[in-house]
């Protein structure tokens, strides 16, 4: 991969992190990758990324090497969802999309010497983004943070599932010795 401003949020780079240390211990060849891209990137916290930028679980719109766009969600395991349409960040094209900005190009190196180039067209959808517009409209409509709504209000005599009432007893009502 050919060194490109990357842009990684501090939950994408713990992932990655994790990545690294399981793979260093099997040698696997994506390693050198993987500690280029943590030590060139640029790390912002989670609600600070821009909305243009591909992160875990974004949609995103690709094309490599000048081809035909292709859409996929760039997951952490490609065993989610239907067939075709995730791509997983631990191939090299999806270690490689993470971070890029919408309309940033990039270059890769498969193991067999073979390169690619690879363009992000457009990020369809970035969660952190959307969370931020959900939490911007919940403001704007006076909701309360996180869109937390109360649904039901016990009543004031409110007592825990399965717990009995209180005996009453008075002086003539002796329960007698079974009640021990």
């Amino acid at each position: 991969m050919k060194s490109t401003n990357c842009c990684l949020t501090t939950k994408d780079r713990a992932v990655l992190e994790i990545m690294l240390e399981r793979w260093r211990a099997f040698a696997d060849p994506i390693v050198q990758m993987l500690e280029r891209k943590l030590s060139s990137a640029d790390i912002v916290q989670v609600d600070a990324v821009g909305p243009d930028i591909v992160t875990l679980n974004s949609r995103v719109v690709f094309s490599v090497d000048a081809g035909h766009a292709e859409t996929r969600t760039l997951v952490r395991n490609e065993l989610r969802g239907p067939v075709g349409s995730s791509l997983s960040v631990a191939t090299r094209r999806g270690l490689c999309m993470l971070g890029m900005a919408q309309g940033q190009a990039a270059s890769i190196e498969h193991a067999d010497g073979r390169r690619e180039s690879i363009l992000i067209n457009a990020v369809l959808y970035q969660p952190e983004a959307a969370r931020r517009a959900v939490r911007k409209k919940d403001r704007a409509d006076g909701r309360r943070p996180h869109g937390l709504t109360l649904v039901y209000s016990a009543a004031d005599d409110w007592r825990p599932l399965g717990e009995t009432p209180g005996m009453r007893q008075t002086e003539d009502d002796d329960p007698g010795p079974s009640a021990a």
